[in-house]
């Protein structure tokens, strides 16, 4: 596995709608690997392929319970019910905001292997889900967030903070 170069903002491929993945194949799987190495690296809990400059339809997930790869993702659900929390983003280091999102979704896709797969998320697992496919949409969490702030202290998980990581690296960002 290998740690891939995070793409930051103004770079246009961040803006750009990524394709759909034709096949998965051994080459998709080393990239989904990858992408999670990558973000595990950043002390990150999702990554777009996007992101690492692929554009393609390929996110990766771990809010603590494992992680999770999905192909082609696509959310065919949103509850009405929402909830606002603040955000941040590896590829906007240093800023977090408040954004809006459904507390419930069903995500579709593909697995790792190619297989079909229905996801039901709720709570941080379905707003880590509607970020991360924003970004395949080319649309990231300021464009959402009212408030955009600089990250304190209080915003910077702890475990961060103690290791000495920079700021712009301690939101737990998708």
């Amino acid at each position: 596995m290998a740690t891939l170069d995070i793409k930051f903002l103004p770079d246009p491929i961040l803006r750009r709608k990524a394709r759909p993945v034709s096949r998965v194949d051994a080459r998709i799987q080393r990239l989904l690997d990858d992408m999670l190495e990558t973000m595990y690296a950043s002390n990150g809990v999702g990554l777009a392929a996007p992101q690492v400059g692929i554009s393609q339809r390929l996110i990766v997930l771990d809010i603590g319970d494992g992680p999770i790869r999905v192909v082609n993702p696509r959310l065919t659900f949103l509850g009405d019910e929402e909830e606002l929390a603040t955000e941040g983003c590896l590829s906007v280091p240093g800023v977090v905001g408040d954004v809006w999102r459904s507390l419930r979704i069903l995500v579709r896709g593909l697995d790792e292997n190619g297989r079909s797969l229905k996801l039901q998320a709720e709570g941080f697992l379905a707003r880590a889900f509607q970020h991360e496919v924003d970004h395949l949409d080319g649309v990231l969490f300021v464009d959402k967030a009212s408030d955009v702030r600089p990250i304190t202290t209080e915003e910077a998980p702890e475990e961060d903070l103690e290791e000495g990581a920079p700021l712009d690296q301690t939101a737990r960002s998708a």
